[in-house]
This record gives C-alpha cells, structure tokens and sequence, in this order.
C-alpha cells in the first residue's frame, strides 16, 4: 500500500496544502456551531411530529366517538401528510400561555357527552407521551379539569382551530428549571411546543384538542444520541491526524531531512537524498534544486584539487630551477666565469619570465571563471569576425574569412574577439600557414568552425587539449590554459567549443546562441 501511496500521490503545492488546513482548523468552529444549531432545530421538529401524530390519532378517535356523527371511511388513495412547521430560526416564541378567559360557562352537550369516552384515551395518551392535552368545545371552552367552562378561544392558535386549520406555536415555559450546567446554551430549552388541532365532524369543528410539550433538550439529545456524536468526534480527530501527517509528509520531514542531507555534505561525507515522492512541488524542487548543488559542488572539489595539483606542479619546476641557481651563485658565484654567471642568470630570468605568465594566465582564467555573462548582450558576427581576420593577418600567415551571415549572437564583442584570437594564435604558434573561418546559422545556433593547415593534434592528446596546464608547446613557453579560458569565457554566453574533425591541421567548432 505505502508503495502504490507513493506512486500515485498527487503533487500538491505547498500554498494548497497551507490554505486547505488553515481552512479546515478555521471552518471547524463553525461547522460545530452549525451542526449544534441543525441538531437543535431537528429536535423541535421531531416533538412537532410527535404532537402532529398525537393529536391526528386523537381527534380522529373524537370525531368518530362524537355523538350524532357517521363515521365516514377516507379514501384509500387520499393521502394527506402533515409536515413539521417549526423552525427556530423564523418561528417567533411567544410568552407562556396565559390562563383561560372566565366567567365559566357550560360547555357544549355533545363535546360534554364526548368527553366521558375520550378522556380516558387522552389520560392514558398523557401517561405515555408525557405531552399535556386539553379538550375544548366548538366555542374553545375547556371541557374538563379545574379550568372547565374557562375560555382558550383568545389564543391564535385555539382561534385558527377553530376556523378549521391545525397550528403549532412556540411559547415559553416559565416553569423550567436548568438541570444540565450548560443547558442556557440551547434555545429550545425554555420553550413548549403548543400544538391546537380541530375535532371535524359531519364536516363542522365541533372541538378542539390542544396539545403542548417540552422539546426535547439539546443536551439530552445529545446524550440520548452519544454514540453518533462519539462517532463524529473521532472522526474529525481522525482527520486532524491525518492532516498532522500530511504536513509531515510533505513539509516537516523532507525539510528535517534535507536539512541533515545538507550537514553531511557540508562535512565532505553525505550522499544526495531521493527526491520524496509525497512531499510538496516547492519541497521536491528543492530537493532537485539540492542534488544540482551537491554535484556542482563535488565537481568544483574535484576541480579545485585537480586544478591545485596541477599548479603547484607547474610553479614547482620553475622555482626549483631559481632556487638550484641562487644556490650555485651563492656557492660558487665566485668561481664562475662570467659566461657561466649570465648563463645561470638567464636561465633564472627564464623561469621567472614563466612564472609572471603563468599567474597572469590563471588570473585571466580565474576572470574566465567568475565572470558574469551579460544576458542582454548581442553582438553582429560578420564584421567582428572581418575586424580579427585583418588584424591577424601577417606575412607568413593569411586568414581566411568565408561570407560570414548577416546575423546577430549573444555574446559580447570582447569575449568573441578572445576566442578566435586565441585560436588564431594557437594555430600561428603551431607552424600553420593559413587559418580558414567558416560560419554557419541553423536552428537558433550560429557555429563558427577555426581550422588550419598546420601539423594538427596528436590522436593521444585530442582528449586532453581542454584540461588546465596541458600544452605540448611548453618548451616554447607554452601555458595550457588558453582553451580553458575561452572555454570558461563561452560558458558564461552559453556557447560552447569542442575539437572537431579534420583531414590536416586542428579544427575547432564553437557554437553561440542566436539573437
């Protein structure tokens, strides 16, 4: 499972994986306080429905026990379901019911005669629901109980029952008494559902039943429904621990382990980590990012020793040779002749003279090295190349330029006039008689290929012609660090120059990006 995990994981940029759990942590207060709010509101309209069930079986019984009617059998296919009206965000809560409206006057005979059959069905509908039901006449007057004779007819609800319609109303209860320590936090806790249903018989309301309950309390909805609510709450912990381990996942532990990555290849010793497969886009950039720069690294390393070795051979020879001269002089100097003395004292003079160009030579391919290439830089080839052709020409030595294309090169003009002269003066320096450039434009590239006429490279150093210091011209004082330079000096414009191929002498092809 980690296994196909990690090859089918999406990459998620770091922004979306901060906003979506700041979101989440954000939005959890309120998804509480809506779902608090929906559970209460769905508490109200269950005892609505429980009322609503009550009071349709009840005054169904009524109708058919009242005296004088017939019983009358619906149709089958005549359906007519009440629905919950209550709702706590829009229903207004009225004060508690006020009592009945005296003087007492008889009650009607037939809800009296009624009565003796329904009241013990609402006795024992009361024992079971807990819900309190009265019986009123066809002019709101209660029936029975210590408020018989009493009018209801002044209520809104005993007034749109007897016009024939079933309303439910909230009211207070001033009669509640907090049994749970947080229970002021629920609306429904202070308010009755006052239910008022028409008794229909022989198509007139001969009476009224009116219902009312407390709602069920939140708190011990809440109890009564613990195990969903259990369920809930571990599930969004779950959640929240899956999203601390996404955040691991994706930012912590890749970060910790780039940044242990980063110690041990400070020390010389570490190895490139893998690029995590569940970690962010920007994380795993990084990590690319980190890997280019442990190679870039390994390679100057590697190129700075070589590059040390390689001049600390190169001032070795020379320096030997002025300190085994001072030696002799201050040995012998007295001995010699003073052919001998200004034999010595050139041969000194000779490596001094290599010494002062070595340091120039690496100076100028430390310049090379460090040198920012200059993006904006675009240079016309044709007549820089026209301009080196004719200040190189020489008796003895002739430069030939094919029609060089009317097109432009990113690079400046100094960095081209370095390269081809320096190729040119290799070629002169070789014993050549005649360098021939030919410049061709393909593809977004220009390629400007230097050849000659002379003895050209040896097959055993054409591999070797690009390292520092090598040169098979050191007996003519010869560096081995102009085609590093130029190499370095191409770098920077994103040209490049390889050895190409020739039937005689040494050709070089070096390619510049096109304006």
């Amino acid at each position: 499972m980690k296994s196909w995990l990690k090859a089918h994981w999406p990459r998620l940029r770091l922004r979306t994986l901060l906003f979506a759990t700041l979101f989440l942590v954000a939005a959890l207060p309120g998804f509480g306080a809506v779902f608090l709010r929906v559970y209460e509101n769905t508490l109200v309209r269950q005892t609505e429905a429980e009322l609503i069930a009550q009071g349709a079986a009840l005054s169904a019984s009524a109708a058919a026990s009242w005296p004088g009617a017939v019983p009358v059998m619906p149709s089958p296919t005549d359906f007519r379901p009440e629905l919950p009206r209550i709702d706590l965000n829009a229903t207004p809560v009225l004060p508690e019911r006020p009592d009945p409206v005296g003087p007492a006057t008889p009650v009607d005979r037939e809800a009296q005669a009624a009565s003796a059959r329904i009241l013990p069905v609402i006795a024992n509908t009361r024992r079971t629901t807990l819900a309190a039901i009265l019986l009123l006449d066809s002019k709101g007057r209660a029936v029975s109980g210590d408020t018989a004779g009493f009018s209801y007819a002044a209520l809104p609800e005993v007034s749109a029952a007897l016009a024939g319609r079933p309303m439910t109303v909230l009211r207070r209860n001033a009669e509640y008494r907090a049994t749970y320590a947080f229970e002021w936090l629920s609306r429904a806790a202070t308010i009755r559902v006052h239910l008022a249903r028409p008794i229909v018989a022989d198509g007139r309301v001969v009476g009224v039943l009116l219902l009312s309950r407390s709602a069920r309390a939140l708190f011990r909805g809440m109890y009564e429904d613990r195990g969903k609510i259990a369920i809930g709450v571990v599930a969004i912990f779950s959640l929240l621990i899956v999203l601390s381990g996404l955040l691991s996942r994706g930012i912590a532990r890749p970060i910790e382990a780039l940044g242990a990555a980063t110690r041990e290849v400070a020390t010389g010793r570490g190895n490139i980590p893998p690029i995590p497969q569940t970690a962010t886009i920007e994380i795993q950039g990084l990590y690319a990012d980190f890997a280019a720069m442990a190679v870039a690294i390994d390679h100057r390393s590697r190129y700075l020793r070589d590059f040390a070795h390689a001049v600390s051979h190169e001032f070795k020879t020379p320096l030997a040779g002025i300190k085994g001269v001072l030696e002799l002089l201050a040995d012998h100097g007295d001995e010699m002749s003073e052919d001998e003395r200004a034999r010595f004292l050139a041969n000194a003079d000779a490596d001094a003279g290599r010494l002062s160009l070595l340091v120039t030579r690496l100076l100028d391919l430390a310049r090379a090295d460090m040198t920012a290439g200059d993006a904006n830089a675009v240079t016309p080839i044709g007549p820089v190349l026209a301009r080196i052709a004719d200040a190189y020409r020489a008796p003895g030595f002739d430069v030939i330029l094919s029609a060089a294309p009317h097109c432009l090169v990113r690079s400046t003009e100094a960095t081209l006039e370095t390269v081809i002269g320096t190729l040119l003066d290799n070629s002169r320096q070789a014993g050549s008689s005649r360098a021939d450039i030919a410049v061709a434009s393909d593809d977004g590239v220009v390629g400007i290929t230097v050849s000659d006429d002379g003895p050209g490279i040896p097959p055993a150093d054409r591999d070797r012609i690009f390292e520092p210091f090598f040169t098979t011209r050191r007996a003519d004082n010869g560096t081995g660090l102009g085609l590093p330079i130029i190499r370095s000096l191409l770098a920077t414009s994103g040209g490049t120059i390889v050895l190409g191929r020739s039937n005689r002498g040494a050709c070089f092809e070096v390619t510049l990006a096109k304006a």
